[in-house]
């Protein structure tokens, strides 16, 4: 699907696509994986990753060629996503959450000027865009919200606590959640772009994880004064169920992906090296080997499914409460399964490669892997996505 409802992708998309895609393959094979593990040892921003990527103009690849991007469909990104988090799920994860607020710029920018001028300044200056969906007292729930667009002048002003905020410190810009107006509900909630300069940041807390400590994502508290141009036109309720969420889910999920991937293939490389000196051992750890492909191709058709229904679904024509409860489940389900696959996956890995997956450094150290990996399941939290999918299970009528 591409990114902006209204105009469809130019002839020529897939071949600049396969190009896209082997400059991110090199990106993360040359750069990320060269710094991989001293981002997460050290906690700190893939600052070499990141600006390779916005060197290459690949910051902007979901921006729409109308305003100079690179008019990648979400399939396309969701490669990209796959290939960093090959070599650094970190860098992946920051690409894919500054994709998914790029694409709800675009989807949700109706006919505002000032929006389209600030994607085009997005691909001129390359912007990095982080989310402050996250907030003290909401109990993770990202429908709700607690501080309000307060009127100031000509002007909004905001402060909000949040309890995490990936790459705040390193980010350009925000995307932030907010109720209407002081006395609009907890769930009527407006989307706020805050730009360099207009808002400041008050740590309340660290981060030092166990796992995506490259994401650099502590708690903190913004302040910020925007114009009202900088609230999205579309209610957040339509931007997180139309965009935000299944994009998210589907972006994650490639991630999530990424990461099984190269466990995989650390695991083959190991049975390939253990077949060369031992018959048995090539047979016993062939057939581990086959039930571990399995479990990863049936990540993959997950992956896919999903990114061809929220194809269709945006396609369609008719759309009712029904189609969108069904699109709702089937993205919750990615996310529940995705999550906890990868998981999975890199414990089956560790299992086959042994003691050499096991240690920190080396040609099959797997700990980084399952470290990113318990991540996943508290991206937005699974139980709160099952509770979400028994409340829809009560009322859906479809198949």
């Amino acid at each position: 699907m591409s990114h902006v409802k209204t105009e469809s992708a130019p002839a020529g998309d897939m071949v600049d696509a396969d190009a896209l895609l082997a400059h991110v393959d090199r990106i993360s094979t040359t750069v990320a994986a060269l710094h991989a593990e001293d981002v997460d040892h050290a906690a700190r921003f893939p600052v070499e990753t990141i600006q390779a990527l916005g060197n290459a103009k690949l910051l902007s690849a979901g921006i729409p060629r109308l305003y100079g991007g690179g008019g990648c469909r979400l399939e396309t990104l969701a490669q990209m996503c796959t290939s960093l988090a090959k070599s650094c799920a970190s860098s992946a994860m920051i690409f894919a959450m500054h994709q998914i607020q790029i694409a709800s710029i675009v989807e949700h920018r109706a006919e505002v000027p000032e929006l389209a001028e600030y994607l085009r300044d997005v691909v001129e200056r390359q912007r990095l865009i982080a989310s402050v969906t996250s907030e003290v007292g909401t109990g993770g729930d990202l429908r709700r919200s607690i501080a309000a667009v307060i009127p100031s002048g000509e002007a909004v002003a905001i402060k909000k606590a949040a309890t995490t905020i990936s790459y705040c410190e390193q980010a350009d810009d925000l995307l932030v959640t907010l109720r209407r107006a002081s006395d609009a509900a907890p769930s009527d909630q407006v989307l706020l772009l805050l730009r360099k300069g207009q808002f400041s940041l008050q740590e309340t807390g660290d981060w030092n994880t166990l796992g995506m400590r490259g994401t650099c994502s502590p708690a903190a508290t913004v302040i910020g004064t925007g114009a009202a141009w900088q609230i999205l036109p579309a209610p957040f309720r339509i931007i997180a169920s139309v965009t935000m969420v299944p994009v998210s889910h589907i972006l994650w999920a490639a991630v999530w992906f990424g990461i099984a991937s190269d466990a995989f293939d650390r695991a083959r490389r190991m049975t390939q090296i253990r077949g060369r000196k031992d018959a048995d051992s090539a047979t016993n750890g062939g057939i581990n080997l086959a039930a571990l492909a399995t479990r990863l191709d049936g990540m993959r058709a997950r992956l896919e499914s999903a990114i061809h229904d929220h194809a269709q679904a945006n396609s369609s024509a008719t759309c009712d409460s029904t189609t969108d409860m069904r699109a709702a489940l089937r993205m919750n389900y990615l996310k529940l399964a995705a999550s906890e696959d990868v998981i999975r996956i890199v414990s089956d890995a560790i299992q086959i490669c042994g003691i050499a997956s096991y240690r920190n450094g080396g040609e099959f150290s797997l700990g980084r892997h399952l470290r990113d990996a318990h991540s996943a399941p508290l991206m937005i939290n699974n139980d709160r996505i099952r509770r979400t999918n028994a409340d829809l299970l009560l009322v859906y009528k479809g198949r």
